[in-house]
């Protein structure tokens, strides 16, 4: 899939949120990129993270008030090198970037991992 081609998927899972969800988007700046950056790694600063569909970052809605302001703008970044390394098919892939972005707009919304796997989008 052409870089284009992924940024399109990734435009179209988004449109496909329920309004509910992207009302409260934004703010939210999303991106894609080959593979994490070192800052975006969590790894220890000498490997990267190759697997690492999607990252969120920024404040989560929950964490937001007065005495802790929102650093503009958010972003949810969805790594295109590891959903090619894993999917086999394009329908693979597209259904892999939709659930990416569904579980990294879960993070804007503060829930955790634990809580995204509870729903099912872990």
């Amino acid at each position: 899939m052409t870089r284009r081609e992924f940024e399109k998927v990734v435009e179209e899972a988004v449109a496909g949120l329920p309004e509910i969800f992207r009302g409260n988007l934004e703010n939210v700046e999303f991106r894609v990129a080959e593979s994490p950056n070192r800052r975006q790694s969590k790894g220890d600063g000498k490997t990267r993270e190759p697997e690492l569909y999607g990252l969120y970052e920024g404040l989560s809605l929950p964490e937001r008030s007065v005495d802790n302001p929102v650093e503009f703008p958010c972003r949810i970044t969805i790594f295109k090198r590891a959903i090619e390394h894993d999917c086999r098919t394009r329908a693979e892939m597209v259904k892999c970037i939709q659930d990416t972005v569904l579980h990294e707009v879960g993070h804007h919304f503060g829930f955790d991992d634990a809580q995204l796997d509870e729903f099912g989008i872990g």
